[in-house]
């Protein structure tokens, strides 16, 4: 057996047991352990060099990731805090150190005990719980568009979480990407309802006031290559000349310079040009 290439075939980090069950020696184990090229983890997990921070964290605590971590290694938007989240069981005494945040918890039934990742549903439910409304929500949405879980599913889970019901409601499905569900939620504070991935003139646009107000965001990949540039300023001018008013807002903006983004669409209502 290729236990290294095994090994980076699994996120660089797997139980000891599943590799012998797999074909692996003691005597080819202890041979890369000795020799440096792994590592064992409580003595239970085998960590190459380059397994993930995150997953050799968790298992150094014994428990999974979950939160933003498990959200962000299941590939979703994530409003990153620079913490390692962990997931362990309630009876465990762990300690915490100042960038682990760890998160107790009973292992759900036939929840796997060699995966170093929560469900989804655990995350979610793990975010509501620990951030900041709007950061999980936007991650919500972004698991509900990547088809990890469907809104019915989520609406179904027995939670005594009333933030996770309160996340669930306001969750559409519909933004293309998280940085279009944070202005969604703050205009709706001030009384502007914002109509998500609208088709204007036969082309989806990432939100649209009234009948001609069109807002677009750009997110941190997409948007920053220069053919998708070009595409989008496009758009824009064509819209404009079919008498739209055009706000576009970058990643920056809409995170770190709300104030002035709800300026921005706020004076334009004012104006009437949503009309």
């Amino acid at each position: 057996m290729d236990l290294i290439g095994w090994l980076d075939r699994h996120d660089g980090i797997a139980e000891r047991r599943e590799a012998i069950e797999l074909g692996a020696t003691r005597t080819q184990i202890d041979s890369a352990l000795r020799a440096g090229t792994l590592r064992l983890i409580r003595r239970r997990w085998l960590a190459t060099a380059t397994a993930p921070t995150a997953l050799t964290t968790a298992a150094a605590r014994g428990g999974k990731l979950t939160c933003l971590s498990a959200a962000r290694a299941l590939g979703l938007w994530v409003i990153d805090d620079g913490l390692v989240h962990v997931s362990v069981r309630a009876s465990s005494s762990e300690p915490s150190p100042p960038e682990v945040k760890l998160h107790w918890m009973r292992t759900p039934p036939g929840a796997s005990s060699r995966r170093l990742v929560e469900p989804v549903e655990t995350t979610l439910i793990h975010l509501a719980t620990c951030q900041p409304f709007e950061s999980a929500l936007t991650t919500a949405e972004s698991a509900i568009r990547m088809g990890l879980i469907d809104r019915d599913h989520l609406v179904r889970l027995e939670t005594r979480s009333t933030r996770f019901r309160a996340v669930v409601a306001e969750c559409t499905g519909l933004a293309d990407s998280g940085i279009e569900t944070i202005p969604r939620i703050r205009l709706e504070r001030i009384g502007l309802r914002m109509e998500q991935q609208a088709v204007v003139d036969g082309h989806r646009v990432d939100g649209l006031i009234g009948r001609r107000l069109v807002l677009q965001f750009d997110g941190h990949t997409p948007h920053q290559q220069p053919q998708q540039r070009s595409r989008d300023l496009r758009q824009d001018r064509r819209l404009v000349l079919l008498g739209y008013t055009v706000l576009r807002f970058s990643y920056q903006q809409v995170m770190h310079e709300w104030e002035r983004v709800e300026q921005s669409v706020v004076a334009a209502v004012a104006q009437g040009r949503h009309r």
